[in-house]
């Protein structure tokens, strides 16, 4: 593929390690509108964590006339000459759980000031069936002046980024892949499978692939909102629910899925995006639905749990001193969008509690101005009424929690995770 410049429009979980692992071997622009983020990434530092200093550092080009390498720019004029643009944009809901498209609205218009004869187009966002073709080419169309599948191409590869994990790293993870056109088709699979290793599919179209995509986490949210509840009527039984999916788990089809909190900007937001397409077409989902009502509703649960147990162990619940481990919307990862431990947490405070939040790996700035919520990086003094662990970071995993409660205080677990005696989990 020679001569081939591929720009990424988005650099954040899923555009940066993207955007490095095609910067081995392309001339790649990695463009976003935060200058912040371009300045740190331009010096070989990347806040998500996602990406270790030496890797990134080891494909920046020194300058930008090198054939092979990475620029990090939140210039328009530095992607002009790209002929692939792939996106790779946050696809967010708004708070009646609708999707929001504005990020992939606002990427299509960028690349359609610079869109030339002969360019594809690839989005990665996670959209509902048909978004590409029916929402994203008629902006390009309209800003470019070009038309569809004549002057330029589009393509769709589902992102399968998973936050956080070393192990299963982009390159390790099998890619879907679709054209506008058979023939562009083969052209975004061999793109990809350039630099791939776990191997690529070519779906027979760009609505295939969007479909894959959305049905992904949708599987697992409704696999989980079914351990979540078994959860409820477990705990009602007095039986432990992980030492029942334990046993369950020693028949060989047995899906491993866990109780907890769903959040994050996958899996607690997919299933919306499939049902307002739904719905949009007449059909009501009722199963898709009902997963997310379950999985939306544990964290008031979690709370409810836990205050049950503090009258049961006669704490007073007006401000008792409560604290809460983890923050971000999974272990070992400092993502906060979307977490649901927000959610017990604002549940516990509307008991007029005095909560205390320690999270190593949350960025204190960033959870104060997303949520008003002050956070701590060292485990603070003092005995506490409550210990909460929303969260399983690897910091918490080995601590001696129960040394920090007083005589009749309370351990939960909401990960199940903890191996000293606690008092409560799902």
């Amino acid at each position: 593929m020679k001569n081939t410049k591929i720009t990424i429009i988005g650099l954040g979980y899923v555009g940066l390690p993207l955007a490095r692992l095609f910067a081995t071997k392309y001339n790649v622009v990695g463009f976003d509108i935060n200058q912040t983020r371009i300045n740190n990434l331009s010096k070989g530092y990347d806040a998500t964590l996602e990406i270790e200093s030496e890797l990134l550092k080891s494909v920046l080009k020194p300058t930008k006339n090198d054939d092979i390498g990475l620029i990090c720019s939140s210039n328009i004029e530095d992607i002009k000459d790209s002929n692939y643009y792939i996106v790779t944009v946050p696809t967010p809901i708004d708070k009646n759980n609708k999707p929001d498209l504005t990020p992939l609205y606002a990427a299509s218009k960028t690349i359609g000031e610079v869109l030339k004869i002969g360019d594809i187009v690839i989005y990665e966002s996670t959209v509902y069936p048909g978004a590409t073709e029916d929402e994203c080419v008629p902006i390009l169309e309209k800003i470019s002046g070009l038309k569809f599948n004549k002057d330029f191409f589009a393509g769709y590869s589902p992102e399968r980024i998973n936050p956080g994990d070393k192990v299963h790293t982009i390159e390790k993870i099998l890619k879907v892949t679709s054209g506008s056109t058979p023939e562009i088709g083969e052209k975004v699979n061999a793109l990809y499978a350039s630099v791939i290793t776990a191997g690529t599919h070519l779906a027979p179209s760009i609505k295939v692939a969007e479909a894959a995509k959305v049905i992904e986490n949708s599987q697992r949210d409704i696999n989980i909102a079914f351990v979540n509840e078994l959860a409820k009527i477990f705990n009602l039984m007095h039986i432990d629910t992980h030492a029942i999916l334990e046993a369950a788990g020693t028949k060989w089809n047995f899906l491993p899925f866990k109780p907890g909190l769903v959040g994050g900007h996958c899996i607690g937001v997919d299933p919306y995006y499939l049902a307002q397409k739904a719905q949009e077409i007449g059909y009501h989902p009722e199963i898709i639905l009902a997963g997310r009502r379950v999985n939306d509703g544990m964290a008031q649960y979690v709370a409810s749990e836990i205050v049950k147990l503090m009258v049961k162990n006669d704490i007073a619940i007006k401000g008792a001193k409560i604290l809460n481990l983890g923050i971000t919307f999974k272990e070992n990862c400092p993502d906060v969008r979307n977490t649901k431990a927000v959610d017990v947490i604002n549940e516990l405070k509307s008991y007029e509690t005095d909560m205390s939040i320690y999270d190593p790996w949350a960025n204190v700035d960033e959870v104060k101005h997303e949520y008003n919520l002050d956070t701590l990086k060292e485990l603070p003094k003092g005995a506490f009424d409550v210990i909460v662990l929303t969260v399983a970071h690897k910091e918490f995993l080995n601590q001696n929690w129960n040394s920090l409660l007083k005589p009749n205080g309370i351990l939960y677990d909401v990960k199940g995770v903890l191996t000293e005696k606690v008092h409560g989990r799902l």
